[in-house]
C-alpha cells in the first residue's frame, strides 16, 4: 500500500481524492498520447511509475486546506491540470535520475534506460518536460509557467551540484541539505504552494504551504536514502545501494564520517572509495548513524507539520499532517 493510499484509506476525503486523482490521470495520459505507436510504448511502460501521486494530492489538498473546504465543488480544471503537470516533471526526473543513477529497477519493473539505452530515456524525459509546459500553457497563465520554470531551474542546479560533488567524502551536511532541497523539495514545495494560490489562499497560507511542501521533500529524501542504504529491491521496487556505488554521500554516511575518530575515519574513507559494501555496513551497525538521521527527518517533519498551524482546521489539512508522518514509516 502506498503512502497515499494508507493516509486516505476511510477518510473523509478518501473518495474525492480518489475521484480527482483518476481525473488527472485521465489528463496525464491524454496529454501525452502521439501519433506514433513507438512513443505512445514508452509512455505506456511509465505508467507503472505513478506509483504514490504525491505532487497531485499536495496540489489538491493545498487548495482545499486554505479554506477548510471539503467539497469537490472548490477543485476545478485548473487544479486537475496542474496537478498533471507536476507529476509530467515529476517522471521526467524519475526517468533522468535512472539513466545517472544507472538503475536497472522502478517500481518492480525495468527502467526505461536498461531496456532501450540512455539516449531513448533521455530524449523520453525530455518529451515529459515539453509535454509538461505544453500542458501548463493551456490554463493561459504566464505566472504558473514562470514559477514553474524556476522550479525546474532550481531542481536542475541541484542535481549538478550534486553530480560535481559525487565521490567528495567531505562533503557538508549543509551541502547536503541543500541539495535534497533543491533536487526534492523545490518541487513539492511548488505543489502545495500553487495548490494554495489555485484555492485562493492569502500569501501568508501559501507561504507556509510552500514551507511545508519544502520540508516534506527534504524529509523525504532523507528516508529515501536510508532505503538506499537499508532497504531490498523487492520491498523498495527499485535499484538499492546506488549511492554508494556512485560516490553520493548521503546523510547516513556524513553523519557516521562525523562522528568517527581519526583512525576510524580513515577507516571509512577506504571503505567508501573502493565502494565495500559489507565493511560499510559494519561500521553503521556499530554507529548511531542510522538514528541520528532518522530522528533528523522526523524534526524536519516536526518543523512542516508546525507550518500549517496558521491554515484552517478542516480534513485536508488533517490528511496532509498524516501524509507528514507517513513520510517517516515508509519502505518504498
Amino acid at each position: 500500500m502506498s503512502l497515499i493510499e494508507s493516509a486516505i484509506l476511510n477518510r473523509p476525503l478518501g473518495n474525492l481524492l480518489a475521484d480527482q486523482l483518476e481525473a488527472v490521470s485521465t489528463l496525464f495520459e491524454k496529454h501525452l498520447a502521439s501519433n506514433d505507436e513507438d512513443v505512445n510504448n514508452l509512455c505506456m511502460h511509465i505508467e507503472r511509475y505513478r506509483g504514490k501521486m504525491l505532487r497531485p494530492t499536495l496540489v489538491l489538498l493545498s487548495a482545499l486546506a486554505v479554506s477548510g473546504s471539503s467539497s469537490k465543488e472548490d477543485l476545478d480544471d485548473r487544479h486537475r491540470t496542474i496537478a498533471a503537470v507536476v507529476e509530467m516533471i515529476h517522471m521526467a526526473t524519475l526517468v533522468h535520475d535512472d539513466i545517472l543513477d544507472e538503475s536497472e529497477v522502478r517500481r518492480g519493473g525495468a527502467t526505461i534506460n536498461s531496456l532501450h539505452g540512455n539516449e531513448v530515456a533521455v530524449m523520453l524525459g525530455d518529451y515529459l518536460i515539453s509535454k509538461a509546459f505544453h500542458l501548463c500553457s493551456t490554463l493561459g497563465d504566464p505566472s504558473i509557467n514562470l514559477a514553474l520554470g524556476e522550479v525546474t531551474n532550481i531542481l536542475c542546479e541541484g542535481e549538478v551540484i550534486q553530480l560535481q560533488r559525487r565521490n567528495d567524502i567531505e562533503i557538508s551536511e549543509s551541502l547536503y541539505l541543500d541539495v535534497v532541497g533543491r533536487k526534492t523539495g523545490s518541487l513539492i514545495g511548488a505543489c502545495c504552494q500553487m495548490g494554495g494560490v489555485l484555492g485562493g489562499g492569502t500569501k501568508e497560507h501559501c507561504d507556509a504551504l510552500q514551507a511545508f511542501g519544502q520540508d516534506m521533500g527534504i524529509a523525504f529524501q532523507i528516508t529515501d536514502d536510508v532505503l538506499d542504504l537499508f532497504g531490498e529491491t523487492a520491498v523498495t521496487g527499485k535499484s538499492v545501494g546506488r549511492d554508494l556505488d556512485l560516490g553520493k554521500m548521503t546523510l547516513p554516511l556524513i553523519r557516521l564520517r562525523n562522528e568517527l575518530n581519526a583512525e576510524d575515519r580513515s577507516k571509512f574513507d577506504v571503505v567508501v572509495q573502493s565502494r565495500d559494501r559489507s565493511g560499510l555496513q559494519d561500521l553503521l551497525d556499530a554507529s548511531k548513524a542510522l538514528n541520528s538521521t532518522m530522528q533528523a527527518a522526523c524534526d524536519i517533519v516536526i518543523r512542516a507539520k508546525s507550518r500549517l498551524e496558521i491554515l484552517p482546521d478542516g480534513p485536508a489539512r488533517d490528511l496532509m499532517l498524516d501524509l507528514s508522518d507517513g513520510v517517516l514509516t515508509r519502505h518504498s
